[in-house]
């Protein structure tokens, strides 16, 4: 595409009449560049893409998209936001690839990452060629793609799309991270279904106020449009028991779809029964009730599969797919994943880092140990220390043997981060062992029959992050290999 071709798609505003030439690739990494590539200077958290420009051009970058004049030996456009202007040209560059295909985008605090995967098995059972973009990776049909953040940017989100349309993916479910969404990472994504999970206490590191949190994940639901069309219509998938709910309905024009336990909701969950070996319930639709059973725990994968079900249902897909699908899913990796090497006592991994989280699913345990509840919990460094204490007291409160310990504490000091965990506790029942593996190490230890170990937050995870340095630490395999010791 040529330069003047693409700068076509930003507004009249930017002024521009310079040379022309072929376009080979979009970047903003100058060591991605090749020759004949537009190079976008992004200001980052810790470097400023304009500080690499020049690497850029060396490197064989045709033109420079920046906010400021560079003294460059090529075309360079100036615009007053280069992560808005990114994200128009990135759509444009990829041949707007997301209107291509039937998109839905999951925004919450908790629960994203399962809903994603239920969604993406419901559509794949049903003979859809599938693409899901998340937490753990990114998936193109059979190919899988290691990502570092819940949602990409939108050069990279772009890229992704075009490949999934050169793959024929007929669905793609995205988690929507309230960072990408304040952010703009997702402008020029053309979401068909817009999924909300819950809200509760996370990242006020970045959001500051719940209320800047709760307004950041609003814009999933404003982005969905303002138009009706019947052969391509928006559904705002919401939460009837979840008061964020209110705010968001106001913000779409989209259909409103509710799911929900406790209050009236389209798409409801009743008569639930919670078992250590799975969850049975009655799913109530326009008032025909299917029996499902299947094999997740707890209420909230209840919730979760009521999601992930109202965004089938108005994809098209039959009812009767989607409770096979539901019944036949095992669980998502880290996501109170078992830990089974033929022990007398139950070992979970779960993902749960969030003080909410982190209740649902002690919550869920204690439904079904027979002793002693062990959690293993730490809070990650550089991050919301607000909910450092409330983690602690939610440990303290559900668990009758609470070890507070090491997450990913980054540039913090680990003992740092146990005392603000601690200072919510003080005068209760606890242990204090900052080595994560000797922390889980202690816990299988002192487990017997009928006891149940709890080893939260980071789940899927395959690293711990001390200082700079980013470690090997599965908390799977570092269980197995304590139960090995026994």
């Amino acid at each position: 595409m040529k330069l003047q071709n693409l700068l076509e798609y930003l507004h009249s505003l930017v002024p521009y009449s310079g040379a022309n030439p072929e376009i080979s690739s979009i970047e903003n990494d100058s060591r991605k560049v090749q020759k004949g590539s537009l190079f976008i200077c992004i200001k980052g958290y810790t470097v400023d893409g304009h500080d690499y420009a020049q690497a850029a051009v060396m490197n064989g970058a045709a033109a420079v998209l920046a906010e400021k004049i560079l003294p460059l030996d090529v075309p360079v456009i100036l615009v007053k936001d280069t992560h808005r202007a990114m994200a128009v040209l990135a759509d444009a560059y990829y041949g707007q690839p997301s209107k291509k295909m039937h998109l839905i985008g999951i925004t919450g605090t908790n629960g994203k990452t399962t809903t994603s995967h239920l969604i993406e098995k419901i559509f794949a059972d049903a003979g859809k060629k599938t693409g899901l973009i998340g937490t753990m990776y990114t998936k193109i049909g059979d190919r899988t793609i290691e990502t570092k953040n819940t949602t990409p940017d939108s050069l990279t989100l772009q890229k992704n799309f075009q490949q999934m349309v050169k793959a024929n993916v007929d669905l793609a479910v995205m988690e929507v991270s309230s960072h990408a969404l304040d952010m703009g990472r997702v402008h020029g994504c053309d979401y068909d279904v817009a999924v909300f999970t819950n809200l509760s206490q996370d990242h006020l590191d970045y959001h500051k106020t719940m209320e800047d949190y709760h307004r950041a994940k609003c814009l999933l639901f404003s982005q969905l449009g303002n138009t009706f069309e019947k052969s391509k219509p928006k559904f705002a998938i919401l939460n009837a028991d979840e008061p964020a709910s209110v705010l968001f309905e106001k913000s779409t024009a989209a259909h409103v779809i509710t799911y929900g336990i406790n209050n009236h909701a389209d798409i409801r969950a009743e008569n639930i029964q919670m078992k250590s070996f799975g969850t049975s319930f009655e799913l109530i639709i326009n008032k025909e009730r299917y029996p499902v059973k299947m094999q997740l725990l707890g209420k909230f994968n209840v919730y979760n599969v009521l999601a992930s079900v109202s965004a089938s249902i108005v994809s098209a897909v039959p009812i009767t797919q989607i409770i096979q699908s539901i019944q036949s899913i095992k669980g998502v990796a880290g996501r109170f994943e078992l830990v089974d090497k033929g022990q007398s006592f139950t070992i979970i991994v779960d993902y749960a880092h969030t003080p909410d989280s982190l209740e649902n699913v002690l919550k869920t345990v204690r439904q079904f140990a027979q002793k002693k509840i062990f959690v293993v919990v730490g809070c990650g460094g550089d991050r919301d220390r607000t909910k450092r204490p409330l983690m602690a007291q939610i440990a303290c409160k559900f668990a009758t043997d609470p070890i507070f310990t090491s997450d990913n504490p980054r540039s913090e000091d680990p003992m740092a981060i146990l005392n603000d965990m601690v200072s919510g506790v003080k005068g209760l029942s606890f242990e204090v062992i900052p080595d994560r593996k000797m922390a889980i190490k202690a816990a299988v230890e002192r487990a017997s029959e009928g006891d149940v170990i709890l080893i939260a937050g980071k789940g899927h995870e395959t690293y711990q992050i001390i200082g700079s340095k980013v470690y090997d630490f599965d908390d799977r395999l570092v269980a197995q290999d304590a139960l090995k010791g026994r």
